[in-house]
């Protein structure tokens, strides 16, 4: 049976408390470090479908890569939204779980508790 997978940043307090959350569960999901192994534009889409959001709404918009590629100009489309969270996968929100086919984030951390 799976244990889903986790798009993780052990430096984030939101995705540590969200692994150490569905440890408590007996869930040891798979850990993606995705700052080091950013995941690919096929699957950002696939992830962001789950989510039910756009790929505007994953976007972290504090961080210094979103004002430096001016991604809040709302003329970009979603491929070049995705391209830049590739590229610089520190403007992916954080942590996402994602099980049998749904996802959530974990802000806060028990949102993660609706897809298991």
């Amino acid at each position: 049976m799976s244990q889903g997978k986790l798009y993780h940043n052990p430096r984030c307090s939101k995705s540590r408390q969200t692994l150490e959350l569905l440890k408590s569960r007996d869930i040891d999901p798979e850990i993606v470090l995705y700052l080091e192994t950013p995941p690919s534009e096929t699957e950002l889409r696939k992830v962001i479908k789950m989510l039910g959001m756009t790929p505007r709404e994953l976007l972290r918009k504090k961080e210094q890569e979103y004002k430096d590629q001016k991604l809040a100009d709302e003329s970009l489309n979603d491929k070049a939204i995705l391209q830049a969270m590739v590229q610089f996968p520190r403007l992916i929100e954080r942590p996402i779980y994602v099980n049998e086919g749904k996802a959530a984030i974990g802000r806060p951390p028990e949102n993660v508790l609706e897809i298991i």
